[in-house]
């Protein structure tokens, strides 16, 4: 029978097979928020569907994801579940706590949303300094090489590069076609101003040539969820080199860390 990598698809017994080779246990993080008006908002579908490549690939077996992140900035948009900072961190810590009292000491974040970034840093250092494990986590959508960038897109290194727009948009142009909806497309809508100050992103004001931190709201800097980035570049064939560059990265990745730390595992 050929074997699972997904622990949710796995009864209790085939997971209990797998526990003496001290497996990689990879979580996948997502959100639920707005993606643009072309793209569905569940975004953690994307991180689940690259989970389950990536651990075939490379041996390891996917969690089942959180589809929940750290998104405050994108609470004005209906539809959209953000987890209070503390909530987030009490969560992705239960779910590594419960795989490492099982001796399940390798485990790997890959994660699909870019503002989980900081609490995962805080969970990581915890359950370094708590259990001396070193939780190590891949941020899917900064993975993207000048190279990849230039040969799946024909264009400059992060040219469209944005919120609503690529790499995500042409990601779910691959793998989740039937949910795109191109009719709904729509240029972006840059160079709002918040209190007469030129906004960059949603976490900064532009003053002096330099930038001054503010929280901001997506909503208060863009009119229809776009920060940038250009929608005609949206494509399956993109999306397919995009998928394939994470996934082959990842799972490489993943490998090295196994053997890395293979020495620790007593």
């Amino acid at each position: 029978m050929t074997a699972k990598h997904v622990l949710a698809q796995m009864t209790f017994r085939e997971f209990e097979q797998r526990l003496p080779e001290k497996p990689v246990i990879i979580l996948p993080l997502g959100s639920q928020e707005e993606q643009g008006p072309t793209a569905p908002m569940g975004d953690f579908m994307l991180t689940e569907a690259l989970a389950a490549r990536v651990a075939e690939r490379c041996g390891a077996i996917a969690a089942p994801t959180i589809p929940f992140g750290y998104a405050d900035h994108f609470r004005a948009v209906p539809g959209g579940v953000q987890l209070r900072a503390g909530t987030f961190c009490r969560l992705l810590r239960d779910v590594a706590d419960n795989f490492l009292d099982h001796g399940l000491r390798h485990l790997v974040i890959l994660n699909g949303h870019t503002g989980n970034a900081p609490l995962i840093d805080r969970v990581a250092r915890d359950l370094r300094a708590e259990r001396q494990v070193l939780m190590p986590s891949l941020n899917l959508w900064r993975l993207q090489t000048a190279e990849l960038w230039e040969k799946a897109y024909g264009v400059p290194a992060k040219q469209g590069f944005a919120h609503g727009g690529e790499p995500v948009s042409s990601v779910y142009a691959h793998l989740f076609p039937e949910l795109m909806r191109p009719d709904l497309a729509e240029r972006p809508e840059n160079g709002r101003r918040f209190l007469g100050f030129e906004t960059a992103g949603t976490g900064a004001i532009r003053f002096g040539g330099v930038e001054v931190a503010m929280p901001l709201n997506i909503d208060e800097v863009t009119g229809n969820g776009m920060t940038g980035g250009d929608p005609a570049m949206c494509s399956a064939e993109a999306g397919a080199q995009v998928t394939e560059h994470i996934v082959s990265l990842c799972a490489e990745f993943i490998t090295r860390f196994r053997a890395a730390t293979a020495s620790s595992e007593g």
